[in-house]
């Protein structure tokens, strides 16, 4: 440690730090354009210039390590007009058009124009004027404003990992933007937002709605990953207006993804349900609460009555608050059944009673970026999980190997050391090669039935390279298994690999789930009560079986099996079969009308109190910041009155609160454990010689849930665009006489329709890229299968 003094006092740091982070860390204020704290240097706005003791020229704050015995004033009369005379010059170019700014209010450069600025400009001449860039629909730019901080050219390089904006020219010329005119692509682009600090760029969704001062900031929790970003609520006459970061280094750092920046729209959206509707006699109508309450309560006792209660099925959304998902499996037990999940993408199932306590990732969020080898099977990480790939991506900074088993060669922003891009049906095989090129060096570590399993699995080279790196690289390895392996049909032979790899290599196993963990332990499933206790007798049906085996009435909870399930197709014919439908849903769509029979308005996550559990198990609870609209309800209060009309014991909560109290001393100290829950599979399917051409499929970042799916800005994004059609290679393109745009019929099972070609190079051969969650491909069956392309 060194000791320096600043203003008369003296202070401890560490060699080689930078004056401006001790004088952070101190409450020291220093003004700044250009630094960030989670940024490199630039040293480019001087605005941070003090005067250092025997320094021929006042020093940047920002670029100047300390050193032992360096006195340092911040408020002397050198270093005051120096940051003066800086303030001076960046105000030359710069409009002052403050009236007009949407950064109005919480602009930094007017903060310290207030502080350090002239209230006459001695500046004559003619003001440079700088042409806007359209950076596609999330961010709208004034660079006339732009004062040349670098912060956004920073961070499309570091953080976003994606070279996107530069600074082209010399001097006066110098314009910050992107090259030649284009959206940006990044999935985290709307951190630039909050980085610039100028009216430069601005919310292009929020422009000209609002001012900082007529706005409130309420604290929540984002709701569509395994993550839980901490973010902040802007609030004026009860409208979200705007979503921004909060601040938790453990959990997001100081950043968000756009999705959990812009989903907020999706809370106006035009077919929000604000009532109670019924259908009676095939026909749709308005009803109190009263009344829809005792429609649906009496629908679903005549099915109990009648066909008894094992033939009522509850299928929950992953984005439920934990306090709507508990509440859910108490009332479906309450009535009497197990049938109850919220897995409604994943059709294998036949390992569950081994599954982990929950989803875990294995290790806490921030350990991420100390590991020195990870192997990620079946994820697109960077847009299913951004802020984890963020910090994949600082390891891979590190020098960490970085490695992929995946079906489609997506574009990552980080280093791959090595990756193995396959059809699904050829993972089984590519895992257990992995497994056995470790297995020949690690031969006591599992047990004999899986070494024997393994005895005939023949390598190659990739699966080779791959072990290597495992086994060999550094201390902290991590095997990570995203939505698309757990999507997959063989999913618990590919879990029982992928622990078989890590319990050789000493890697940590871990999931990169979507919002899950708070189901699993909330109890949402047919095989396990609340905390994780199994069910005594007979297991319920799951989701898979639910939505195809039908069922004679169903409680839906915050989804639209249509988009949201693994089977869209059969989903809507199961839903349309059964005698008595209940949604409780904050929308009304064609589709629901089709199969419900009581629509009841939900809250959604800016609406409502609840809780939510990360991938890392951490809990994190948040309140409602603005009132639902109409008549809608929190889900929570509904399941409990439906609780009350049941007449079931233990439904008398007042506040959410106590459903989180009542559930969290259940699971007491238990903990997930990965490492050792799989189970051995019965034998290694490998990839048969005359597959024809495969389906692979993804679920889009912006089609992941009813939210972002109305999110008008996340809609017209290029991630939500690139999802139409049918992607497939030049090469088998070539082989078919097909081209791109050119309308083809698919074929698979019985389902076709008609789409355009997508000429893809990403996609492996002989196989085709259909995403999911889109209206126009829904009547398509399984994400997986055999699948025909006819002109």
């Amino acid at each position: 440690m060194v000791t320096i003094e600043i203003d008369g006092k003296p202070y401890q740091a560490e060699p080689g730090q930078m004056l401006i982070e001790i004088t952070d860390a101190n409450g020291i204020d220093i003004p700044r354009f250009c630094y960030h704290k989670k940024l490199s240097v630039a040293a480019n706005c001087r605005m941070c210039l003090v005067d250092v003791e025997r320094a021929p020229k006042p020093m940047p704050a920002c670029a100047t390590p300390v050193m032992d015995g360096m006195i340092v004033k911040t408020r002397s009369e050198k270093a005051l007009i120096a940051q003066k005379a800086v303030m001076e010059f960046l105000l030359i170019n710069h409009p002052l058009d403050c009236p007009i700014c949407d950064q109005g209010g919480e602009c930094e450069l007017q903060d310290m124009a207030v502080g350090y600025g002239k209230d006459v400009s001695r500046y004559q001449e003619s003001k440079r004027v700088v042409f806007d860039k359209n950076l596609g629909p999330l961010i709208a730019t004034e660079m006339t404003r732009c004062i040349h901080c670098t912060r956004c050219v920073r961070f499309s390089q570091e953080i976003s990992g994606i070279q996107e904006m530069g600074a082209p020219g010399r001097g006066e010329h110098t314009k910050i933007g992107t090259y030649i005119e284009k959206n940006i692509s990044s999935e985290l682009s709307g951190n630039m937002i909050d980085l610039c600090p100028v009216g430069a760029l601005t919310s292009k969704p929020f422009r000209f709605s609002a001012r900082a001062w007529e706005m409130q900031q309420r604290d929540s929790i984002a709701p569509h990953d395994a993550v839980g970003s901490n973010i902040h609520l802007h609030v004026r006459r009860n409208q979200i207006m705007r979503v921004a970061p909060k601040e938790n280094e453990a959990v997001n750092e100081v950043w968000i993804s756009d999705r959990d920046r812009f989903s907020y729209q999706a809370l106006t959206a035009d077919d929000r349900l604000t009532s109670p509707m019924i259908k009676k006699e095939g026909t749709w109508q308005k009803a109190d609460w009263e009344q829809a309450l005792a429609f649906a309560v009496q629908g679903l006792k005549k099915v109990k009555d009648v066909d008894g209660s094992s033939e009522i099925g509850a299928l929950a959304s992953p984005t439920a608050t934990v306090e709507e998902l508990y509440l859910l499996q108490k009332l479906m037990r309450g009535i009497g059944s197990q049938n109850i999940d919220h897995r409604l993408r994943q059709v294998d199932f036949s390992d569950q009673n081994a599954a982990p306590l929950f989803p875990y990732l294995g290790q806490a969020i921030a350990d991420l970026e100390q590991c020195d080898a990870a192997l990620v099977i079946g994820s697109h990480l960077r847009k299913e999980q951004p802020l984890l790939n963020h910090r994949l991506r600082k390891a891979s900074q590190r020098g960490a190997k970085v490695m992929l088993l995946n079906p489609v060669d997506y574009e990552f922003n980080l280093a791959i050391a090595d990756k193995i891009i396959a059809a699904p049906t050829a993972w089984v095989e590519n895992l257990a090669g992995i497994a056995k090129s470790i297995l020949d060096k690690r031969t006591s570590l599992i047990p004999a039935d899986m070494r024997q399993l393994l005895a005939k699995v023949s390598v190659n080279e990739h699966q080779a390279a791959i072990a290597q790196t495992l086994a060999e690289t550094g201390q902290k390895r991590t095997i990570l298994l995203g939505d698309l392996a757990t999507a997959h049909p063989e999913f618990s032979t590919i879990r029982a690999l992928a622990a078989t790899i890590a319990k050789l290599s000493g890697a940590n196993l871990g999931y990169l789930g979507s919002n899950t963990s708070g189901a699993w332990l909330a109890g949402a499933l047919p095989h396990r009560t609340a905390a994780g206790e199994p069910v005594i007798n007979t297991s319920g049906l799951n989701a898979h079986t639910m939505l195809s085996q039908s069922l004679k009435g169903y409680i839906l909870l915050g989804l639209e099996p249509e988009l949201d399930s693994i089977n869209g197709a059969g989903a809507l014919t199961t839903l349309e079969k059964a005698e008595f439908v209940v949604s409780l849903n904050a929308y009304q769509t064609p589709a629901m009308e089709s199969y419900a029979d009581v629509i009841l308005p939900i809250a959604l996550f800016a609406e409502t109190s609840g809780t939510y559990i990360n991938g890392e198990g951490l809990w994190q609870s948040f309140s409602g910041a603005v009132v639902p609209p109409g008549e809608a309800r929190p889900a929570w209060k509904i399941l409990r009155v439906l609780g009350n009309l049941f007449e079931l014991d233990g439904f008398d909560y007042i506040a959410s609160d106590q459903v989180r109290d009542e559930l969290r001393p259940l699971i007491g100290d238990k903990k997930a454990e990965t490492q050792t829950a799989w189970q051995i599979p019965a034998r290694l399917s490998v990839d048969p010689a005359n597959k024809g051409l495969q389906r692979i499929t993804e679920m889009p970042i912006y089609s992941v849930d009813a939210l972002v799916r109305r999110a008008g800005a996340l809609q017209s994004t290029m991630d939500a665009k690139i999802t139409q059609g049918v992607h497939i290679n030049t090469r088998l393109a070539a082989q078919l006489s097909l081209a791109q745009d050119k309308q083809v019929r698919v074929k698979q099972d019985e389902a076709q329709i008609t789409l355009p070609v997508v000429i893809d190079e990403r996609v492996p051969d002989n196989s085709v890229l259909i995403y999911a969650g889109q209206v126009a491909n829904q009547a398509l069956d399984a994400w997986h299968g055999l699948i025909e392309l006819t002109n």
